[in-house]
């Protein structure tokens, strides 16, 4: 059976529904496919320090602030200028956003607005309604490489989440390559991919709760696959 490796990006709490259930959703995810799933736990402090090429994919998962905001902001630019299967959920989303504002817009001074609640470029900011331990309906959009996967145009999916994209910023940011690919019934943005990358897809939803009742998640599977298309690249 075919191994892969995955970085998961973040710092460790057991007492995280997200944290519990993304062990199960790869395992269920490999199950799948007939591939073992070895994951790797990254303390963002720890990132600095890591060599991240020896990964065929990375996923930076929910539970912020991060201890290291750079930390997490180095994997995902590594992930996204080397190609490496990106899947980012909550937290995730959050970062990709902000790593994209800053090296790709150009924004050196965007913030995240829970652990820069000064900063004056917040591209991430509160949620005009918070998203905690709900689940709630997503709108896919047509041609999206999410909607391709699900091979739907709507889901439902679990929350716990109370920061994301602002809008104030949308326009200027997710012009292309970066694109929003999901929305809901306020028409904030939910989910973001990037067209000129294989796979990186970021998430304000945590499919990885799924698992949690026993529900396979089809954009988790596809991202195991996608590792496993990279190794033998």
């Amino acid at each position: 059976m075919k191994t892969i490796s995955i970085a998961l990006v973040g710092d460790y709490d057991a007492s995280v529904p997200a944290h519990q259930g993304i062990p199960l959703s790869l395992d269920m995810a490999g199950n799948e496919l007939r591939l073992e799933v070895q994951a790797t736990w990254l303390a963002t402090e720890t990132i600095k320090n890591t060599d991240l090429s020896q990964f065929d994919g990375i996923w930076c998962v929910p539970k912020t602030p991060y201890v290291d905001e750079s930390g997490a902001i180095q994997a995902i630019k590594y992930a996204r200028e080397n190609l490496v299967p990106f899947l980012g959920s909550c937290g995730g989303f959050q970062h990709a956003v902000l790593e994209y504002a800053r090296n790709v817009i150009g924004w050196p001074d965007a913030a995240h607005a829970e652990s820069t609640p000064e900063g004056q470029r917040a591209v991430i900011s509160e949620l005009s309604c918070a998203l905690i331990e709900t689940t709630e309906a997503v709108n896919l959009f047509p041609q999206s490489q999410l909607a391709s996967i699900y091979k739907v145009t709507a889901i439902q999916e679990g929350y716990r989440c109370r920061y994301g994209l602002n809008e104030a910023f949308r326009n200027a940011l997710l012009q292309g390559p970066l694109v929003a690919s999901a929305d809901d019934n306020t028409h904030e943005v939910r989910a973001v991919e990037l067209t000129i990358h294989p796979f990186f897809i970021a998430t304000l939803f945590q499919p990885e709760r799924a698992v949690l009742s026993r529900k396979r998640s089809p954009l988790i599977e596809a991202f195991v696959n996608a590792c496993a298309q990279n190794q033998g690249l």
